[in-house]
């Protein structure tokens, strides 16, 4: 069967090796490319020659890049309570502070331009034990991003991160509702939302504002205490048959991207992205 929703990856869930991520992601149908790490660095650190060199192996592959998977806002905020130390703090080859943000940020742009990518993924901050106290700080950030997204014909994809301090679909709908702002819409994570202890489908999911709903994550676990323990796609505690359903059902028009995060049998992860992207497509199918 065809998938009724578009199907992605991030490629280096395959591998760093983009040749060897690009040729599975081909044979299972998928047709766009997120990028995040490419040949060990961080997208944000290749190259212009880099960049070209990704872009034309995705295009020759039949696929577009859909999304700069970028590290922004993924730090600390200065002056507020302390980091939530339960939390592990994924850095994909990239590591910057508050301060580094405004030319991140517009890196990140340029970036995207040069690729055509349309989404500019981000963050909110690694999260606090106190993220509510934060929450005006990530506002006026994500604001001002969108702001000069839009000036670029850009879309900032705020990403709900389970170590960050916008984590589940009902602290996504607090924030989408306090920036109403054209250009800011969600990448909605279910397994993230799961991480924070939201039963993210159907609770989380019907909190949030569908139209603004950009872009969605796929991986999948289930949790022993504060750890998710990853396993294949559609196998462990996110309902994805529902949320699917949901989503077509709800006319979403976007991706469905795969983000494996599962270390796979004997831990071979391009194994596991193997397996996980033709889950994806049976499930984008159904």
């Amino acid at each position: 069967m065809n998938p009724k929703l578009r199907i992605a990856a991030i490629t280096d869930e395959y591998s760093h090796d983009l040749e060897k991520a690009l040729e599975p992601m081909a044979e299972v149908g998928m047709q766009g490319a997120e990028l995040r790490v490419v040949w060990g660095k961080n997208i944000m650190d290749l190259s212009d020659e880099e960049l070209k060199r990704a872009k034309q192996m995705v295009t020759d592959k039949g696929m577009e890049v859909i999304s700069i998977a970028s590290p922004v806002l993924k730090c600390v905020l200065p002056n507020a309570p302390d980091v939530d130390a339960r939390f592990q703090h994924d850095i994909f080859a990239s590591k910057h502070t508050f301060e580094d943000q405004p030319r991140l940020s517009e890196h990140a742009f340029d970036v995207a331009e040069m690729m055509g990518a349309k989404i500019v993924r981000v963050f909110s901050y690694w999260r606090t034990v106190e993220p509510e106290k934060c929450f005006s700080a990530v506002v006026d950030a994500l604001g001002g991003l969108a702001e000069r997204a839009a000036k670029r014909g850009l879309i900032i994809g705020l990403e709900n991160e389970h170590a960050c301090n916008i984590a589940t679909g009902a602290e996504s709908a607090k924030a989408l509702a306090a920036v109403k702002h054209e250009s800011l819409k969600l990448v909605w994570d279910p397994a993230n939302a799961l991480c924070s202890g939201e039963n993210p489908f159907p609770d989380g999911y019907r909190k949030l504002p569908v139209d603004r709903i950009v872009h969605v994550h796929t991986k999948d676990c289930h949790m022993e205490g504060h750890k998710p323990v990853w396993g294949p796609l559609g196998t462990r505690s996110v309902d994805w048959k529902g949320q699917v359903a949901a989503l077509l059902a709800d006319g979403y028009q976007g991706w469905l991207s795969l983000e494996t995060h599962w270390p796979g049998p004997a831990n071979d992860k391009f194994r596991a992205s193997v397996i996980c992207g033709w889950n994806l497509r049976g499930l984008a199918s159904a």
